[in-house]
């Protein structure tokens, strides 16, 4: 199936107007802190995470602390997160995987990052984009949702999804448009009753035009 026609140009504009700002949204010091935060965001929120990380920082600063830390009290640490026992026991492996093979350090290519326990394609990109300024799209649940009202992208697969962004969006731009695709999801495409009525992209907007032709029809 044939790709929507849209002004790709314009869309990518309209959302550097609109987020100019736009970063990574979990806070970090290094690219081991983001990757630890990266893993405990799977089906819990940056907020949450935030709110977490702090003393989960301060008590295991870096890869050596976590690898020597007791599963049942890392647990403990994180259990206000979803899935915290599969993340918990994630954690510990990654960690003793960065001491023994990376002398502590976070690798910096996509392929071994997602060797390592907890890590998918997303979590690696993301963890290439912020920490390591390797330009790379991480589809979430916004940039999945957003990207295929607008036409940018044409898929329910995140993988097909991430190549479809990847072929219409100069690669220099990868990781901001990450970026400005997750705000306007938080902000106004919201997944449930999207605020179309005061999107500055609806003129562009597949879904949008979709529902205007069906509004017209049952007029």
């Amino acid at each position: 199936m044939a790709m929507p026609r849209v002004n790709v140009k314009e869309i990518l504009r309209i959302l550097e107007d609109l987020y100019p700002e736009a970063t990574c949204a979990l806070h970090h010091r290094n690219p081991y802190e983001l990757l630890v935060a990266t893993i405990l965001s799977a089906q819990c929120t940056d907020k949450r995470v935030n709110e977490m990380t702090p003393a989960l920082f301060a008590k295991y600063p870096t890869p050596e602390d976590l690898a020597k830390a007791d599963l049942s009290e890392l647990e403990r640490d994180i259990e206000a997160c979803g899935l915290f026992r599969m993340k918990a026991k994630n954690l510990l492996a990654t960690a003793g995987i960065l001491v023994e093979k990376y002398q502590g350090q976070v690798p910096q290519t996509r392929e071994a990052l997602m060797e390592l326990p907890g890590v998918g394609r997303k979590t690696a990109n993301v963890v290439l984009s912020n920490a390591f300024g390797v330009p790379a799209i991480a589809v979430d649940t916004h940039v999945q949702r957003v990207s295929n009202r607008l036409g940018l992208a044409m898929s329910d697969n995140v993988s097909e999804t991430e190549q479809q962004l990847m072929d219409r969006i100069p690669g220099n731009l990868w990781s901001s448009a990450h970026h400005w695709l997750i705000y306007h999801g938080r902000q106004v495409c919201h997944a449930r009753s999207p605020k179309c009525e005061i999107c500055s992209l609806a003129e562009h907007c597949k879904h949008f035009k979709e529902l205007v032709k069906t509004a017209k029809k049952q007029a």
